[in-house]
């Protein structure tokens, strides 16, 4: 088992007060580095990304970035300087590779919070770690439910304070469905709108084939906007489909001919069952799909 890399960033948003470092220092990960007066800790004030690195190369890092600079403005906090956070992912997988060796497949985590309480200085850190082994999921497939979110689908325009969108700290809602969904004899969870319609998972997107055409559901149902999704149908474009968002009903995912949730680590899992209906899964696509976003280089 690897050892974590970590990396203190310094001058976490364009705001910062100049430093002599480069904005980012490395530190233990296994000794203690954050207060406990942070906000990120007391009330999961913050947010987060998650980026799949393969063979030394960050995947979609630029999506990520500019995805964790939405999560910042839907949340009311200062803009991530982005080039910091860009050489602090870089200079993680590059100290991995330097004391654990090279391995195939990684992630780097950034994440940002608003700091400890009453200071107005936001905190950030960076670590790398290798990536549990997916091979089961991305090959033979995974057993989901349907769980209802408790919000209507257009909950991101009605309450935008709830903050539908942003991939922020509070993940305890995600964790608990996929606890709820282990006690159902499933491995993961698709959440659905109260008013029926098809969002996505705890940490990954929807991907349905119906005939020749790839779908996802649009992602102004307070659906975060997938970078893994964006290459699966770069990756079904290149072959021919039709692709599009679009609002999904609910019970029309029964009537797909495959179903994926795709994710930045995890990448692309076809269901083999959904509430206990059985779907084929093709063993071939499924690892020519993986094969290629594992092969992305940027």
């Amino acid at each position: 088992m690897s050892t974590p890399i970590l990396f203190l960033v310094t001058r976490p948003v364009l705001s910062s007060p100049p430093a002599e470092d480069a904005g980012f220092v490395q530190a233990r990960a296994d000794a203690p580095q954050l207060n406990v007066m942070d906000l990120g800790v007391t009330r999961g004030d913050g947010f987060f990304e998650t980026i799949s690195v393969a063979n030394g190369h960050p995947q979609a890092l630029e999506p990520h970035l500019a995805r964790f600079s939405h999560s910042a403005s839907l949340m009311d906090m200062p803009e991530p300087n982005r080039t910091v956070w860009r050489q602090a992912v870089l200079a993680a997988i590059a100290a991995h590779e330097r004391e654990s060796g090279s391995s195939p497949e990684l992630f780097a985590k950034i994440i940002m919070t608003r700091g400890v309480e009453g200071t107005g200085m936001a905190t950030g850190w960076v670590y790398a770690d290798e990536v549990e082994d997916f091979g089961a999921a991305r090959r033979d497939g995974i057993r989901v439910v349907r769980l209802d979110r408790g919000y209507r689908h257009d909950v991101a325009q009605t309450s935008p304070w709830l903050l539908q969108g942003a991939k922020t700290l509070s993940y305890a809602v995600n964790r608990a469905a996929v606890r709820e969904a282990a006690r159902r004899g499933a491995d993961d969870v698709i959440f659905v709108s109260s008013d029926g319609y098809a969002l996505e998972g705890p940490t990954s997107n929807v991907i349905a084939r119906f005939g020749n055409r790839i779908v996802t559901p649009q992602t102004d149902q307070g659906i975060l906007a997938g970078t893994t999704q964006a290459s699966v149908f770069e990756f079904f474009k290149e072959r021919g489909f039709e692709t599009a968002y679009e609002r999904v009903a609910a019970d029309l995912l029964d009537e797909a001919d495959a179903l994926w949730l795709v994710s930045s680590v995890r990448q692309a899992a076809p269901l083999r069952s959904l509430d206990g209906r059985e779907f084929p899964v093709n063993a071939a696509l499924a690892g020519q799909l993986n094969a290629f976003l594992l092969a992305r280089v940027k």
